[in-house]
C-alpha cells in the first residue's frame, strides 16, 4: 500500500473494523473486563491480529473454519476476531455437548484450526473427528498445552498483521442449534446479519454513546451471548464477561454493583433467582436496562422484575439464532401494559402471520410468523434440503405460533411443534404454563402433550414446587377453574425438581415427552 492509499478495511462496517478503530480512537478504554482484569482496545485489537497472523501462517484462509472449545473469557473474543480477519468462519462449540455429540459438529463443519481451553481438552480429543484438526491452540498454563500450542506462546511469537478487506456479506460465524429436535443445525450469520443485530439493540437499549457497561452471563457459544455484546464492539463500550458456572444470584449482584453494570440480560428463571434475593432493594446499583429472552417470561417474574428495579426500563428481547437473534422488541415503557407479549417485530425486519397454506390470519388470530430481512441467515451449514424447506414460499419460517393485537404488539402463543390437539382444539402449552405459573407452590412449569385413545392428546404438566410446597392435580384444576377453558385442563401433574433446560435456558420439551410416554409405558 502506498502512502496515499486508504486501508480498505477502514470503509467497512464488522466488528473487526470498529475493534481497529477503536483502538486508534480510544486505545485505553476498556474493551473488555473479566475477573477484575481489563483487556483495552488497543489490546483486543493487537491480540486478534497477532493471533490472525499465526493461523494464516498454519494455512487458515478465507472459507476455513476455526473452532472455539471455551469458557467464557476475553481469549474467546480474541479468537473469533481473529478468525474473522482472514475471513474463515468462527465456529463456537458448547462444552456442555457430550463427546459423541461434539464429534458430530466436528465432522460436519471439518475446522482446521481449534482454540480450546486447557480444561476442555480432554473433551475435545475424546471427539474422534478431533484428530482431523490441523492446529489445536490451547488456553491456560504452557505445561496444560502437552504437545499442542500455547494460546500466549502462539500470541508472542507473531507480529500483528494488517487487517484485509473482509466483505459484510461473508459468513462470520456458523452458530450451532440446541439440536432438541434432532442432530444441531449449524446456522450461517454474515458479518452484515450481525450489524443490523447491534443497531437493533442500539435502538432497543438506547446505547448512544460508549458510557454504558454491558454484563454478559450467557454462553458464547449460544447466540444470546454475542448477540447481547455486538453493540457494545459497535459504539466501543465496554462489555464485563462474567465467569460460567452454576447460576450464583448473589455472585452476579455483586459484580453488577462492583462493575457499575448498566445494561445486563438474563433469562426469566435467572431473573426469578435474581428478584428473590432478600437484600436486593439495600443493593447500589446503576442498572438502566433489565432485559430478557431466551425462553417464555410468566406474569409473576415481569411484575417481580418491576418491583425490584422500579427505575429500570425492563425490555423483552425475541428472536431465533436464525435471525441473530432479535425480531420483536418490546420497549421498556411498555412491559407493564402489555404483559407477556414479546413486543413489536423491529422495523429493519419483514414478517407475516400465516396459516399452514401460507396465507395471512386475521389480526388476532393466531398463525406462524415468518421473516425476510438482512438479520435473516442465509440457510444451514451443509444443509440443502433444510435451507429449501425453512424458506419454503420466500420467506423464512420460524415455528413460532403467534397472535398480533391491533396496536401491532406479538404475543406468542406456542412453539408449532409443540402444540397440543386434543379432540380437535388446539391448546397451547403457553398459555397453560403461564396461568399454572401464577399458583403460589410453582416455582416453574413446562407442560407438553401426552397420546391418549380418546382425544388424540391430553396436556400433562410437569412442576418444580417451592421448597415443603405440595400441590395435586385436584387442587390445581380447581385453582385454574376460570382461568382456562375445560379442555385445556391438564390430564396429570408431575412433580419434578427441576425441568431439563439446554445451554440457552430454554427447555427441552423433547425429554419431558420421552420420560412421560416410559412412565405411561411403565
Amino acid at each position: 500500500m502506498t502512502s496515499h492509499e486508504v486501508p480498505p478495511w477502514t470503509f467497512r462496517h464488522h466488528w473487526m473494523a470498529h475493534a481497529a478503530t477503536h483502538a486508534l480512537m480510544r486505545p485505553d478504554k476498556p474493551a473488555l473486563r473479566y475477573r477484575g482484569e481489563t483487556t483495552t482496545w488497543a489490546a483486543l485489537s493487537d491480540r486478534s491480529l497477532r493471533l490472525a497472523a499465526g493461523l494464516a501462517g498454519r494455512g487458515v484462509a478465507a472459507g476455513d473454519r476455526v473452532a472455539m472449545l471455551t469458557l467464557n473469557h476475553p481469549w474467546f473474543v480474541e479468537s473469533v476476531f481473529a478468525a474473522n480477519s482472514l475471513g474463515a468462519l468462527a465456529v463456537p462449540l458448547s462444552f456442555r455437548l457430550a463427546p459423541q455429540e461434539l464429534d458430530h459438529i466436528l465432522a460436519d463443519c471439518t475446522p482446521s484450526a481449534v482454540v480450546v481451553d486447557a480444561a476442555l481438552l480432554p473433551l475435545l480429543l475424546a471427539a474422534p473427528a478431533s484428530a482431523a484438526i490441523g492446529t489445536v491452540i490451547v488456553i491456560g498454563d504452557r505445561d496444560a498445552a502437552g504437545d499442542h500450542e500455547s494460546y500466549e506462546e502462539f500470541l508472542a511469537a507473531r507480529e500483528p498483521m494488517e487487517l484485509p478487506d473482509i466483505s459484510e456479506e461473508s459468513t462470520a460465524l456458523i452458530m450451532y442449534t440446541s439440536g432438541t429436535t434432532g442432530h444441531p443445525k449449524g446456522v450461517l450469520l454474515s458479518h452484515r446479519n450481525l450489524q443490523l443485530q447491534a443497531q437493533t439493540c442500539v435502538r432497543a437499549m438506547k446505547i448512544f454513546d460508549d458510557s454504558d457497561v454491558g454484563f454478559l452471563t450467557a454462553p458464547f457459544f449460544h447466540i444470546a451471548g454475542l448477540g447481547s455484546i455486538v453493540a457494545n464492539f459497535l459504539v466501543g463500550g465496554t462489555v464485563v464477561i462474567h465467569p460460567l458456572g452454576a447460576f450464583d444470584p448473589r455472585a452476579v449482584l455483586d459484580a453488577y454493583e462492583r462493575e457499575g453494570a448498566t445494561v445486563v440480560f438474563n433469562v426469566p428463571q435467572q431473573w426469578d433467582l435474581i428478584c428473590a434475593q432478600p437484600d436486593i432493594a439495600q443493593r447500589d446499583l446503576r442498572l438502566r436496562i433489565i432485559s430478557w429472552g431466551a425462553a417464555p417470561a410468566s406474569d409473576a417474574t415481569l411484575r417481580a422484575m418491576a418491583d425490584c428495579f422500579p427505575d429500570a426500563l425492563n425490555v423483552a428481547v425475541f428472536g431465533q439464532t436464525e435471525t441473530s437473534p432479535i425480531t420483536c422488541v418490546l420497549s421498556g415503557e411498555d412491559s407493564l401494559r402489555k404483559l407477556g407479549s414479546v413486543g413489536r417485530p423491529i422495523p429493519t425486519l419483514q414478517y407475516r402471520i400465516v396459516d399452514d397454506e401460507m396465507n395471512d390470519v386475521a389480526p388476532g388470530a393466531v398463525g406462524e410468523i415468518v421473516y425476510r430481512g438482512p438479520t435473516v441467515t442465509q440457510g444451514y451449514w451443509n444443509k440443502p434440503a433444510e435451507t429449501a424447506e425453512a424458506f419454503a414460499g420466500g420467506w423464512f419460517h420460524s415455528g413460532d405460533l403467534v397472535r398480533q393485537d391491533e396496536e401491532g404488539f406479538v404475543w406468542v402463543v406456542d412453539r408449532k411443534k409443540d402444540m397440543i390437539i386434543s379432540g380437535g382444539e388446539n391448546i397451547y402449552c403457553a398459555e397453560l404454563e403461564n396461568a399454572i405459573a401464577g399458583h403460589p407452590a410453582v416455582v416453574e412449569v413446562a407442560v407438553v402433550g401426552r397420546a391418549d385413545e380418546r382425544w388424540g392428546q391430553v396436556p400433562v404438566a410437569f412442576v418444580t414446587l417451592a421448597p415443603g410446597a405440595e400441590l395435586s392435580l385436584p387442587e390445581l384444576t380447581a385453582f385454574l377453574d376460570g382461568r382456562l377453558a375445560s379442555f385445556k385442563m391438564p390430564k396429570d401433574l408431575v412433580a419434578t425438581d427441576g425441568l431439563p433446560r439446554n445451554a440457552g435456558g430454554k427447555v427441552v420439551k423433547g425429554a419431558l415427552r420421552e420420560r412421560d410416554a416410559a412412565a405411561v409405558r411403565a
